[in-house]
């Protein structure tokens, strides 16, 4: 083996690891090496130390390493397998599968460090991408081909709308998707691959898992091993892709660590000091080109709720679509738990959605934000001193957060009610016909978990 190729490990700082080179042509960043007498360890060339050494993340654990332990360089990065046999298939950073179902069949590999696009091929449209999901196809509608966040704490429901919004498109739009599962628990991951086993959705999406106990360059590095598989499917097969990240608060936090143990100073609340090209790096990647579209919806834990967090502020320039999920309106039993008036769509324009469903929404915004008001005087001094104006508005306001509840598919054998897709202008007929007082008879409880107002009364719910 030449001598040039051969390093020595001369520190061990946790997840970090100093290799020494004799020679002066050291390894490249992002470069794989590994132990010349365990082939299983996998380590990554982060950056330079001194004149002769590199510092490397640990992708295994740092108990199989020891000082004067002889690396090997294998001349590559981290490539991974691309292409349809990835599809049903649940796969770690290193593309070696994770699901116990053999090997994956794939002749095409590619590296996790893709360059994204070029400003000339990429591509962007102004077309809606209809979710079946009532409370988002109308308020925060999304851009396909565009960027979504989905922020919240702990609790709220970011996973199972992900995981409805999976099942919507593999269904109903027959699309394909592939999940980026970063920091989350390992129970969380069982259970979404159960449930997209048992509605039939795990043939159309690829899962590539770093879970909350893998080494922080795992998790740090899986949103790319994802990024590369989209890109594949993107750019070689033309297909328009669902890319969707749990958690990309994950990604910020491993960087993080990573950060503290290589005594880089921090810059904002602790963060790395290269937060911002971190962010950057992942998230050029995810557009469209001429052949295809890559619609990324990633969930984004806010930390303590505070979306003043540097690590959240980091990730919200990127996105078309805000959704925030509120813990208030979870605990008052609306579900999806989402706070229309702390929510935003770039796509709010008449040319885009149409004149009916702008104006609708520009009616029900203004009563929404009234009724804030109005539900503070309710509460203390009760509904019947509001004045007749503002008690109907009350109760119209009330009627269109009541109708915009659903049940999802992918929690049905949780709830024990079946899911619901509603067509994007179905819920607009339904909102004009409540903003137009056809509905004042009906009491705004009767307005909860129904799919629409044609199919309620139908079934004599409502009416």
């Amino acid at each position: 083996m030449a001598e040039e190729s051969i390093g020595t490990i001369s520190a061990i700082l946790g997840d970090v690891i100093e290799v020494s080179f004799l020679t002066k042509d050291k390894p490249n960043r992002h470069e794989v090496l590994t132990l010349a007498d365990d082939p299983t360890v996998k380590l990554e060339v982060y950056s330079s130390s001194t004149a002769d050494s590199v510092y490397c993340l640990s992708f295994t654990d740092p108990n199989k390493l020891y000082r004067g332990a002889k690396v090997v360089r294998l001349y590559e990065t981290i490539n991974v397998p691309v292409g349809p046999g990835l599809l049903g298939r649940v796969v770690d950073v290193h593309g070696n599968p994770q699901d116990n179902k053999g090997d994956i069949v794939s002749d095409k590999r590619r590296s996790i460090y893709g360059n994204p696009p070029n400003f000339r091929s990429v591509a962007v449209s102004r077309e809606i991408l209809e979710t079946g999901i009532k409370i988002i196809d109308f308020f925060t509608p999304f851009l396909k081909g565009g960027k979504i966040g989905l922020f919240g704490g702990a609790g709220v429901g970011k996973t199972v709308i992900l995981t409805e919004l999976m099942h919507n498109i593999a269904i109903f739009h027959k699309g394909i998707s592939v999940f980026a599962g970063i920091g989350e628990r390992i129970r969380e991951a069982q259970e979404m691959i159960e449930n997209l086993t048992e509605n039939k959705v795990l043939p159309n999406v690829s899962l590539v898992l770093g879970q909350m106990n893998e080494r922080p360059a795992v998790r740090f590095r899986t949103g790319y091993t994802a990024a590369s598989i989209a890109e594949y499917f993107r750019d070689q097969e033309s297909r328009d892709i669902l890319f969707f990240v749990d958690n990309a608060y994950r990604m910020v936090q491993a960087g993080n660590e990573l950060s503290t143990l290589l005594n880089i100073i921090p810059s904002e609340d602790g963060y790395q000091a290269t937060l911002t090209s971190d962010i950057g790096i992942f998230e050029e990647r995810l557009v469209s080109s001429g052949k295809g579209t890559i619609t990324s919806i990633q969930a984004v834990y806010v930390p303590a709720d505070d979306f003043t967090d540097s690590g959240v502020q980091s990730l919200m320039p990127y996105f078309d679509s805000f959704v925030h999920l509120s813990r208030a309106v979870a605990e008052e039993g609306r579900r999806p738990a989402v706070d229309i008036l702390a929510s935003s769509s770039g796509l709010i324009d008449p040319g885009t959605i149409g004149r009916k469903h702008y104006d609708a929404y520009l009616e029900s915004e203004r009563i929404l934000s009234r009724y804030v008001y109005l539900d503070r005087v309710v509460s203390i001094a009760g509904e019947q001193e509001l004045s007749p104006d503002d008690r109907t508005l009350y109760r119209r306001a009330k009627m269109i957060l009541n109708y915009m509840t659903q049940y999802s598919f992918m929690v049905a054998n949780q709830t024990g009610k079946p899911g619901c897709y509603v067509r994007r202008q179905d819920v607009v007929d339904d909102v004009w016909d409540i903003l137009s007082g056809r509905l004042d008879a009906w009491e705004p409880e009767q307005m909860l978990y129904i799919t629409t107002l044609k199919e309620a009364s139908k079934g004599g719910k409502v009416g």
